[in-house]
């Protein structure tokens, strides 16, 4: 156990400090503002104040952990070694960064509780992010900064016994449309029929009629396939069902479909199964609660977890919502726009919610890109997102954390404009447990 001393434990305090000690590190951590009782304390500690107390392993502290609320920060971005960090702490302190403060600053999404420019689906933006503007938003800083404070925890405290982490891989499916032409309502299809006429997409039009008469298999039903790539390379697998009711943004198969509700059934007894809250539940408590209780209706289990449809929340209301259903898990911390980390971490972590002052039970889980990222937004071919993949999952590896992405099921489809990317899931899954 480290302890640590600080003039005041607040609650930011206790937070940033367990992030980083006990789950990145894995070093339990305790918290004393009695200068004795830290004196008297034989093993591993810290002081977090304003000045050392003696020849002690020292960080001195920035204002921002001992405040309330938010306010405009100035941010000075510089090195540590190659590493961009902020919050620059002096000579006497046995590290050049107050990385508790910085770290506490990108985790708790502090930037996007200040005024900022929304996109059309009003979701922050990464190009808003500290993390974009400097360049280091493929970067997860957070652990890395926490490996060089190890670093210089293991020259103070050599005996100290460490544990380390071990890297983990989350493949996580948004099912935005389980079937491309099968199960829709006749009014959906003989509208979709004469749309696709009306443009000339012959092939559309003939897959249409092949898939509706069963004479051949629907392009996104491709859930067999991810189920035997997940049994082949023993892999944890995530499914978000989308299941609100028809708008312009939600266009899946209505839940009220026999076809899909025994698809979510029999996902249920190979996977794990998420709720993925449609377009307008961003801020919209008693849609949400619906979804929540539909999806519960159908696989007759507690729904745990979840991720926005389009990403779209909003801090802290999405979260504080979530929390109040009990959602324990969610999935939406990342940019479309963008690869990368959006709160330059990959560790999972709990929600600290900056109205309130409190670390909340909702558990973050943060994932480093996207399928619609590479192809919609970055127009990447598949061997080109490859790269990219690489170049990610590397970065988590290098600190043992948790690699998580997100694909959808009608990627593995090689149909319209997914031509091509059916075999970058299989090749990304090598990738990431290799």
């Amino acid at each position: 156990m480290i302890l640590v001393y600080t003039h005041k434990i607040t609650p930011r305090v206790r937070y940033i400090f367990k992030h980083i000690f006990t789950r990145i590190l894995l070093i339990p951590v305790d918290f004393t503002s009695k200068v004795e009782e830290f004196v008297a304390h034989n093993g591993p500690k810290l002081s977090y104040t304003k000045t050392p107390l003696g020849g002690e392993f020292f960080v001195k502290s920035n204002d921002l952990l001992f405040e309330q609320g938010v306010s405009d920060l100035e941010i000075n971005m510089q090195k540590w070694d190659n590493v961009p960090c902020f919050f620059i702490t002096g000579p006497k302190s046995s590290i050049p960064f107050d990385i508790f403060a910085a770290s506490f600053y990108l985790i708790s999404r502090y930037e996007e509780y200040l005024p900022h420019v929304k996109d059309i689906h009003g979701r922050y933006t990464a190009a808003e992010s500290l993390a974009y503007k400097h360049e280091f938003l493929e970067k997860p800083v957070v652990d890395i900064w926490a490996y060089k404070l190890l670093d210089a925890l293991k020259e103070k405290f050599p005996v100290y016994t460490y544990k380390e982490r071990a890297y983990e891989f989350i493949s996580t499916i948004d099912i935005d449309n389980a079937f491309a032409y099968k199960h829709k309502s006749l009014v959906r299809s003989v509208g979709g029929f004469f749309n696709d006429l009306f443009k000339f997409r012959l092939l559309n039009v003939w897959n249409r009629f092949a898939v509706v008469f069963n004479i051949k298999k629907d392009p996104f039903n491709t859930f067999e396939k991810i189920l035997e790539i997940k049994k082949r390379y023993k892999i944890r697998t995530v499914f978000f069902f989308l299941i609100g009711d028809y708008t312009t943004f939600d266009t899946n198969v209505s839940a009220s479909k026999n076809k899909y509700r025994l698809l979510i059934k029999e996902m249920v007894d190979y996977a794990r199964v998420g709720l993925h809250p449609s377009y307008f539940t961003m801020q919209n408590a008693t849609l949400l609660k619906k979804e929540k209780e539909r999806l519960q209706d159908i696989t007759n289990m507690p729904a745990i977890r979840s991720r926005q449809h389009y990403l779209r929340f909003s801090l802290p209301e999405t979260y504080q919502n979530l929390t109040d259903l009990e959602i324990e898990e969610d999935y939406s911390m990342g940019y479309a726009s963008n690869v990368g980390f959006r709160a330059s971490t990959c560790t999972p972590f709990y929600f600290y919610d900056l109205d309130f002052e409190i670390q909340t039970p909702l558990k973050i889980f943060p994932f480093a890109l996207m399928d619609t990222t590479l192809n919609d937004y970055m127009k990447l071919t598949p061997k080109q997102s490859l790269g990219r993949i690489r170049d990610l999952k590397n970065e988590v590896k290098a600190v043992n954390g948790t690699f998580i992405t997100l694909f959808h099921n009608e990627t593995l489809s090689d149909y319209l404009r997914w031509k091509g990317w059916k075999r970058l899931y299989e090749s990304m899954i090598k990738i990431a447990t290799s």
